[in-house]
């Protein structure tokens, strides 16, 4: 059983009718998770031992955690980069107890955001970077891009053309996230600049379609920040500005909209259809009445079913992003979240 099926029945049905119904749940008061103190470490000879900002995390099927970051471990004013940390590598990975087994990607990427691994064990990362300079420094040639590497870091496929912004077959427009269906088709949320879209390419990599466009009716987004594939391929969209997750099926046909899982930053569905949420930017102003923490439910029905608050939610009302924002677990029950503003991957377990 999984651990949001044992949140309680009354709870998941009453949950579960309002959102057939389209009503905004309650934010959920059960939280039977506690959180690991010092997971996991990196050595001081990396990094002087620091994250740079933690933007992703998944796990594979051996039980790694994978991590990524942006490098800089004391962000300078208005920089979140891996542009001037060339020696930095920003894709890590763990064992369950947190000690640290590989690292690779140095130089590859100026801003990584989305963050997953397939299927296969594949690795896949996207570079939101719009800049050509940053830090003094060229970022030319970089951002705009999809990336799949193999588990030991050699590039396997490339989707975009680096450096270029665009809203054509083969150029995205800061693309947020990625996600790969069983069958290797593989969908981007193409949401930090202006396009916000959602890309479908087959396993090769041949553009098939695109969906969607500014705006906040069904199929419209204000941006698209994640993406995510339930175990009958639909595709759930973290619509984040418009504070709702979209589902469509697989060619882009609308078939529901949910508003109680927040303001979607990050998502994460297990193999039995578990739906982790992470908000990470709700406040007064942007989102009133709800609070910044990991959202627990169902893909199936869209009960929710138990609440993480942020453990930094004193800085809600600060203008940016302090909480969870990549989000995975483990067959365990154990989750991750990589907090953005904290610069830290933490670890939730139950008793």
């Amino acid at each position: 059983m999984s651990c949001a099926d044992r949140a309680g029945v009354t709870l998941v049905v009453l949950v579960g009718v309002m959102a057939a119904l389209g009503v905004v749940a309650a934010q959920p008061q059960a939280n039977p998770y506690r959180l690991v103190d010092d997971w996991p470490q990196l050595p001081s000879s990396m990094n002087g031992g620091e994250f740079g900002e933690t933007i992703g995390v998944d796990r594979d099927s051996e039980g790694h955690i994978w991590v990524l970051h942006r490098c800089f471990a004391i962000l300078p004013a208005g920089a979140a980069t891996c542009v001037g940390r060339d020696t930095v590598p920003p894709v890590l990975k763990f064992d369950a107890s947190g000690q640290l087994l590989d690292s690779w990607g140095a130089g590859r990427m100026a801003f990584p955001h989305g963050f997953h691994i397939d299927h296969n064990g594949n690795i896949w990362a996207t570079d939101a970077n719009s800049q050509a300079e940053v830090l003094g420094l060229s970022a030319r040639g970089r951002g705009h891009q999809v990336f799949k590497f193999s588990a030991s870091g050699e590039l396997l496929l490339t989707l975009g053309t680096a450096g270029v912004a665009g809203n054509g077959p083969d150029t995205f427009d800061r693309p947020t996230d990625v996600a790969v269906a069983a069958n290797g088709d593989i969908f981007v949320t193409d949401g930090h600049g202006r396009n916000n879209r959602v890309v479908k390419f087959s396993k090769e990599g041949r553009f098939i379609t695109a969906w969607g466009r500014t705006g906040a009716a069904p199929g419209e987004f204000n941006q698209p920040h994640t993406i995510a594939l339930d175990s009958r391929g639909r595709v759930f969209v973290g619509d984040r500005s418009n504070s709702r997750i979209q589902i469509f099926d697989p060619d882009g046909n609308f078939t529901a909209q949910w508003t109680q899982f927040g303001r979607p930053s990050g998502m994460f569905i297990a193999e039995d259809d578990t739906l982790y949420v992470t908000d990470s930017t709700s406040n007064s102003r942007n989102n009133p009445g709800w609070k910044r923490g990991i959202y627990i439910g169902s893909a199936r029905d869209g009960s929710v079913t138990m609440f993480i608050p942020d453990p930094d939610l004193d800085q809600q009302e600060e203008n940016r992003i302090s909480g969870a924002s990549g989000i995975t677990a483990d067959s365990e029950g154990a989750v991750y979240a990589a907090d953005v503003g904290p610069h830290r991957v933490r670890k939730y377990v139950t008793p």
